[in-house]
């Protein structure tokens, strides 16, 4: 009878997964989808507990306080720009986590064992939880390290392409085949107990540095390519754990973050006209500041001009970028958005896919501030709007409004979907400077002779213009 509630239990708590990830897909539906996996999270290390028996709560009381510390404060205390940071390092966490599942089974294993070989396979119950057992090892520690650089990359700890020369591919590739090798000698070859210990550490330790040394390479432009992938990798190494112990809720919940992952990597790709093969194997976006240098025809307003020239338009199109984040002016934004609304001026955002540094980054930021989820419009179906559009506002973006992705082939964005913001009657950029965006290369938009730059800090500028309209 437990048996039985327990199997239901589990079968419960995956419905919850699947419906919290389903309402994930919707602005709107998001929060609670999230509340829906915790709950199912919660109910399923309830059940798993109460399935275990009789054991010792100590430290899985004291690990779950001191997770409980680290998710409050970290939740509390980040800001919207370091989101990102702490999506990559929810990632790599949950790798690492993976990795010591596998871990601690092999150990326990091998804590059974006193004959002068091992047969890992047999004792740990047959092959396929021993390569289960593997692949929860070398694909947790690629994710923990890959995710760890892709946090130092976002937070600016580390900038550049690093690991970057001719033959990178072919040793990342000789070291990747190197750990898969090294657990499958560990699984199917008989090996004295200590060289079997040295075998499994030395798939632990280069899975490690795959990790690091694939990571680096890849520019800043592709981070959030890098971040989806890595939720994806989390989420099977989850998967390979749940097998390796017989837990089947954990193999269906890691199946969900992995296939989720894999289709919003995908997505992400799309949105960057770029292959997955692009991203992982050619350096893409540097971090160079080129100033004015490449600009010949840049004007430069103040908000009290823009805030004369919004008197006569009727459609305002608003293009958030990660300086928007970083400058924390949400709400400013939905402030002016409203005064002109007020004065009968049409407000409407455009999100680009990969705007920001994370997906759906500018979506969350907005849902912040309490934009209308009617307002916010996707690349594909904003697109043709820009050129009956009055003005277009562009905060903090940059790579994903540059036209030189249309028609400049040597250019290393070329191909990549961007908003056509340069066709609309007049384009508003607030930006700090002419500095680059991650894919380090000078802004076209810049230069057309409808555009206007306003510098400084986007909330100071928009605290301006919101002065200036109330005083209009």
């Amino acid at each position: 009878m437990l048996n039985t509630l327990l199997q239901l239990g589990y079968l419960l708590a995956a419905c919850m997964f699947i419906l919290g990830i389903r309402k994930l897909s919707k602005v709107r539906s998001a929060r609670q989808g999230n509340q829906f996996a915790a709950a199912a999270m919660l109910l399923a290390v309830v059940i798993t507990l109460v399935d275990l028996g009789n054991i010792d709560y100590r430290w899985i009381l004291g690990g779950l306080a001191v997770g409980t510390a680290v998710g409050v404060f970290a939740a509390v205390r980040v800001q919207m720009t370091g989101m990102p940071e702490l999506v990559a390092m929810f990632n790599g966490f949950g790798g690492a986590a993976s990795a010591l599942v596998a871990l601690s089974i092999f150990f326990r294993t091998m804590g059974t064992q006193t004959g002068a070989t091992v047969d890992v396979a047999a004792a740990m119950g047959g092959s396929h939880i021993a390569v289960a057992g593997v692949l929860s090892l070398v694909v947790g520690s690629i994710t923990f390290t890959g995710s760890l650089i892709a946090f130092l990359k976002l937070n600016g700890s580390v900038r550049g392409n690093h690991f970057v020369f001719a033959g990178r591919n072919a040793v990342n590739g000789l070291l990747l085949l190197g750990t898969l090798a090294a657990g499958a000698a560990v699984v199917f070859v008989p090996l004295a107990p200590d060289v079997t210990i040295m075998v499994f550490s030395a798939a632990l330790v280069v899975a490690l540095i795959v990790g690091i040394t694939g990571t680096s390479p890849i520019g800043g432009a592709d981070m959030p390519v890098v971040i989806s992938l890595l939720n994806s990798l989390s989420g099977v190494a989850a998967s390979m754990a749940g097998f390796a112990v017989d837990n089947h809720l954990l193999i269906i919940a890691g199946s969900l973050v992995g296939a989720s992952g894999l289709i919003l990597t995908q997505i992400m790709c799309k949105a960057m006209n770029r292959t997955l093969g692009a991203v992982l194997f050619k350096s893409f976006g540097g971090s160079a500041d080129s100033g004015r240098d490449g600009y010949e025809n840049v004007k430069e307003a103040s908000a009290e001009e823009v805030a004369m020239m919004m008197d006569d338009i009727s459609t305002l199109v608003v293009v958030p970028g990660y300086g928007l984040a970083v400058a924390q002016a949400q709400h400013t934004t939905r402030e002016l958005a409203n005064l002109l609304e007020a004065k009968g001026i049409s407000v409407r955002y455009a999100i680009h896919p990969v705007a920001g540094r994370m997906p759906g980054h500018m979506n969350v930021l907005l849902a912040e501030a309490d934009v209308p989820y009617e307002q916010l419009v996707e690349m594909d179906n904003i697109n043709g709007d820009f050129k009956t559009t009055d003005m277009v506002m562009v905060l903090g973006a940059n790579d994903v409004v540059n036209p030189a992705a249309l028609d400049e082939p040597d250019s290393p964005i070329y191909g990549m979907p961007i908003l056509n913001v340069h066709e609309a009657r007049q384009v508003v950029v607030v930006k700090r400077s002419l500095s680059p965006g991650f894919a380090g290369i000078a802004n076209r938009l810049f230069d057309n002779d409808n555009t206007i730059m306003v510098f400084g800090d986007a909330k100071k500028v928009l605290q301006d213009l919101v002065s200036e309209v109330k005083n209009a």
